[in-house]
């Protein structure tokens, strides 16, 4: 009966999907490979790897710093992640955009030295750049909070066998925690990539021409929104499973890698090799 049920539901999504002329299949065709979509299409994902790769390496300093037991270091840290999980990311791009409003020029030179470098802001804070800023920013909180989960999943014992066997700082990150941590990080990364990747239809609102704005540049002349509505969300829905086929591989490297626990003199070992 479930099976009939589901059956029916789909079967009538299609059907009115397929015979309501209103979609206009034929434009959706017609505008689905143009190259002001193709273009739109490249911008975003170039804007998601850039934001993403930038907000990783800003989130694990950031989960480092987190986890320092110094409290002014902790608790910058905690500030900048409370601050920009708390507010609404359009918001942030706007405010990245405007920010020639409070700060027209700023100077960058050498602390306690007349060295300095004017700089205007206004002509820096491009559409762009603005929106790299603020999905980078961003992202960096999250990442920072999903990377501080991932250590905390590493047990008190693996730090004090990698301390026991001479390793310290950077050297116990990378052959011990890092390792370890992957399992947990893996899976909720890759949605975050998913997540940021239909994130930059934001910075349309900033008129950076990535997918959603190419979209909406069409249809302001043409009056055809929804054909290029669905133009935009087919290419995000390809786009997103295109990224999930690698996610799956990945976590299942990771898992298999985990299957078996390794001491720390094993990880280490292995990853010297």
């Amino acid at each position: 009966a479930c099976w009939a049920v589901a059956i029916a539901i789909v079967a009538g999504l299609i059907y009115t999907t397929v015979t309501n002329e209103n979609y206009q299949w034929p434009v959706v065709f017609g505008y689905f490979t143009t190259q002001s979509i193709l273009d739109g299409l490249v911008l975003t994902l170039v804007l998601t790897v850039v934001s993403m790769g930038l907000g990783v390496l800003l989130g694990l300093l950031l989960a480092v710093m987190r986890m320092s037991h110094q409290t002014p270091i902790s608790g910058l840290a905690r500030l900048y992640i409370t601050f920009f999980r708390g507010t609404p990311v359009l918001v942030q791009l706007i405010f990245w955009f405007n920010i020639a409003a409070l700060y027209p020029h700023i100077s960058l030179g050498i602390p306690f030295t007349d060295i300095s470098t004017p700089v205007d802001v206004n002509a820096v804070m491009t559409p762009l750049t603005a929106a790299i800023v603020g999905l980078t920013l961003n992202e960096a909180a999250y990442m920072a909070e999903i990377i501080r989960g991932g250590f905390a999943s590493v047990s008190r014992g693996q730090y004090e066998a990698a301390d026991s066997l001479g390793m310290r700082g950077f050297t116990r990150l990378r052959h011990v925690i890092i390792p370890q941590t992957m399992p947990a990080i893996i899976p909720a990364t890759g949605n975050q990539v998913i997540g940021m990747l239909k994130g930059t239809s934001l910075v349309s609102v900033l008129g950076v021409a990535e997918l959603l704005n190419s979209a909406q540049s069409i249809y302001a002349r043409t009056y055809q929104t929804i054909p290029l509505l669905i133009v935009a969300s087919l290419w995000y829905l390809v786009m997103t499973l295109a990224l999930s086929v690698p996610q799956s591989m990945i976590e299942r490297r990771f898992s298999r890698s985990t299957r078996r626990p390794a001491t720390v003199a094993t990880a280490t070992k292995e990853s010297l090799l």
